[in-house]
């Protein structure tokens, strides 16, 4: 008698629950935790995002072709890399060697002309005026300008230090069995380019033009003297240079 009267409340009791369903009653929505909080047991997977599309742009398949032309090219351009800085290295250390000041890297190594005797300069602006004592020829022409030896021969002076003729070279000359010697005066600093003792051809460079010693203006003073006496150099020049 007591079961049936428990079943019986049982039933009464749950009628309403599902009436309440019957009549479309919508639950209250709950939140993931809530959920969760409620049966500790359920598992809830909320993520509604779709997975992340992997972006190309920044790659790209390659067939072996292109792998091997790749570093094909790559080699080349770090071999012409090599090789430019190996030119500029051998002429960096070309220059040093035969440089001794900073006119040098710009002056052509040997006169016009190809005769037994060669002009000195391949240009000058015009003659210094002459004045009584005066041993040489002035060639008035700026500073730098380069200075050739005039006739093959041997270097029997050069120094830094001139009497009066500052900085300068003095070559001796045998010219068809003719002893002319040949003096360079006035040379700028640091530009001589031959010593004592050294053999020079005709036409070679060995210093550049200043205005050291006792002089007025950048020029080159040129004096030529055959068998110890001196001749107008000029006059000698028009006479034997080819």
């Amino acid at each position: 008698m007591t079961v049936a009267a428990v079943a019986g409340m049982v039933a009464t009791v749950a009628i309403p629950a599902f009436a309440a369903a019957d009549r479309g009653d919508v639950a209250e929505a709950q939140t993931l935790q809530q959920a969760s909080a409620d049966d500790a047991q359920s598992l809830v997977v909320a993520s509604e995002g779709s997975p992340e599309t992997l972006e190309r742009g920044g790659y790209s398949a390659t067939t072996p072709e292109e792998i091997q032309k790749a570093k094909a090219k790559e080699a080349a351009e770090k071999a012409a890399k090599a090789a430019l800085a190996a030119r500029l290295a051998s002429a960096s250390s070309s220059s040093k060697a035969s440089t001794s000041s900073s006119f040098s890297n710009s002056v052509p190594l040997v006169s016009p002309g190809s005769g037994t005797v060669r002009r000195p300069l391949a240009r000058f602006d015009n003659f210094g005026t002459p004045y009584a004592g005066h041993k040489g020829t002035d060639y008035m022409v700026g500073r730098g300008e380069p200075i050739y030896s005039v006739a093959d021969g041997t270097v029997v002076a050069s120094s830094e230090s001139g009497p009066g003729w500052g900085v300068y070279v003095k070559i001796a000359h045998n010219i068809g069995g003719v002893r002319v010697t040949s003096l360079y005066a006035h040379m700028d600093w640091g530009t001589r380019r031959v010593q004592v003792g050294d053999t020079v051809s005709a036409g070679q460079l060995i210093g550049q033009v200043g205005d050291t010693g006792r002089a007025f203006g950048t020029h080159l003073h040129l004096e030529i003297r055959i068998n110890n006496g001196y001749t107008n150099a000029e006059s000698w020049l028009q006479a034997n240079a080819g």
